[in-house]
């Protein structure tokens, strides 16, 4: 039986099993051997278990030395050489700059690369986003139009932005919105009705997440009187240039204004257990939380930008509102907190969107249905033998 090589990388072991490795077992069961390089932290025995090859690779996000990362490039090629994948998939910017590479280096023809928000690069004002930007599009230009080479993204906002530019052709792109969610793990629940609301903001702490507004927003509405609590539930990520400090963090809980429970495993538990949920970001490919906050029935308040709206249909699901404007977040998050059977109304119109838009048995057919196209007869022939063997 021939058995397709499929093989991921991926900055982090916690990312894959977050976003990818539903996909991961899906692609196993549909004939493919899969393989994983990236970070290990702290899920190994997990990726293994699920009887994905594991292969350790520490690629430092926030680096920028040239030696270091020509040697990243170096190692990585020489895992493609060792492991010949039949296709290769690149989740985010570092690694398909440096996945492209390696797969040119290493005669690896079929590549996919996903591409899921356009990150601290595209949407900072910093002068060395600003300056780094324009070598990224050259090298995007240079990488993603490859003849056997597909480039998925989380919304038409980013494609037609990236093709109407140039950077990439029409029709090398695919339109998969977003991770997916599990709309089984990520339950319906009726909200809580004990204790005052609570409005949870789930994501990194990073300034482009909008934190900042958030906990501006949270002290503005306390000192009107609003009755609820403000909660923080994410790391800090240190690799990223827009990290907020740990002291930052603990400041503001002194304050009184927000809490912050760190990075948190049960998320299911954590939704159910909350009134609102917020993301004021900047910009997103398609947010995994917005869709988790869906799945789980709570109503969503978040900025009316790239890849958030995607989400949220505005007196729908939740509330839009302007990019970076703390005064019309605290009143979106007023208006939800003392309007508790809206709430509960957008909530259901939420879960029943991701049902039946983003579902990750979707995500997942599609993006094996990108597999396919890049390795028509290896497929053909991978599935005529399953079925020989059922």
């Amino acid at each position: 039986m021939i058995r397709p090589k499929l093989l991921f990388f991926i900055t982090e072991d916690w990312v894959f099993c977050s976003h990818r490795l539903p996909l991961a077992v899906a692609a196993r069961e549909a004939g493919y051997d899969v393989v994983l390089v990236t970070n290990v932290s702290n899920h190994a025995e997990m990726i293994r278990n699920a009887g994905i090859k594991l292969i350790p690779f520490n690629l430092v996000r926030g680096s920028l030395n040239p030696f270091k990362e020509l040697s990243a490039i170096a190692r990585l090629s020489s895992i493609f050489l060792q492991e010949k994948p039949d296709v290769v998939h690149h989740v985010a910017i570092k690694p398909i700059l440096y996945g492209s590479i390696a797969a040119r280096l290493a005669g690896v023809t079929n590549i996919v690369n996903a591409l899921t928000g356009m990150g601290y690069l595209f949407t900072s004002d910093h002068l060395k986003a600003r300056l780094i930007r324009p070598l990224i599009n050259i090298a995007f230009r240079m990488l993603l139009n490859g003849k056997r080479s597909r480039l998925i993204m989380q919304n038409q906002d980013d494609c037609s932005m990236l093709v109407n530019a140039g950077i990439v052709k029409a029709f090398r792109t695919k339109l998969i919105r977003g991770a997916g969610v599990d709309t089984k793990e990520f339950y319906y629940s009726p909200e809580p009705f004990v204790g005052p609301p609570c409005v949870v903001l789930p994501a990194r702490m990073l300034k482009d997440k909008g934190v900042i507004e958030f906990v501006a927003a949270a002290e503005m509405l306390k000192r009107r009187g609003v009755t609820a609590r403000f909660v923080l539930v994410g790391d800090t990520d240190l690799h990223n240039h827009a990290a907020i400090s740990v002291k930052q963090l603990t400041a503001w809980v002194a304050d009184g204004f927000v809490e912050w429970w760190d990075r948190r495993n049960d998320m299911p538990q954590v939704l159910a257990n909350s009134h609102i949920v917020c993301l004021p970001s900047y910009r997103e490919g398609l947010p995994k939380a917005l869709l988790e906050a869906a799945s789980s029935g709570r109503p969503i308040v978040t900025t009316d930008t790239i890849g958030c709206r995607e989400v949220v249909r505005h007196g729908e699901n939740g509330l839009l509102v302007p990019l970076r404007s703390t005064t019309e977040l605290a009143d979106a998050l007023q208006y939800l907190i003392e309007n508790p059977e809206i709430r509960q109304q957008m909530g259901l119109m939420g879960r029943a969107l991701a049902v039946k838009e983003f579902a990750v048995e979707n995500v997942i057919a599609e993006t094996l249905a990108v597999y396919k196209e890049l390795l028509p007869d290896i497929t053909a022939s991978s599935e005529a033998a399953l079925i020989n063997e059922s």
